[in-house]
């Protein structure tokens, strides 16, 4: 497991960027997206295959690290549950502000898991 900035409590430690302690991370923080990770790695390793190419599982360790980030961190769980809950909303400058804001954890996550 890496180290990573004080953000409070954390479920898990921020797992390595394999595919083993991705799939073990999101065991425990949200066990039943395991059946959609493991169609969307399927769907990665063959597109990699027809491409001749890396980017596909690359793109799918970031997408996976990312969303186990924000499981594993209460503070953007919270954050995500919310902006997510009021995309919808019948006010357009709140399903706005929930839009930017979903856009602001996703970001958030995806930097803390580059550093």
């Amino acid at each position: 497991m890496s180290t990573q900035a004080d953000h409070g409590r954390e479920l898990i430690p921020r797992p390595e960027l394999t595919p083993d302690a991705l799939r073990a991370a999101l065991a425990v923080v949200a066990p039943g997206r395991l059946d959609e990770m493991q169609a969307m790695k399927d769907e990665a390793f063959a597109k990699a295959v027809e491409w001749q190419s890396l980017s596909p599982v690359q793109s799918w360790v970031q997408i996976w690290a990312r969303d186990i980030e924000i499981a594993r961190r209460p503070d953007l769980s919270s954050r995500y549950t919310q902006a997510e809950n009021h995309l919808e909303h019948e006010d357009p400058a709140i399903a706005q502000e929930a839009l930017r804001e979903l856009s602001a954890v996703l970001e958030e996550a995806l930097k803390a898991v580059r550093e």
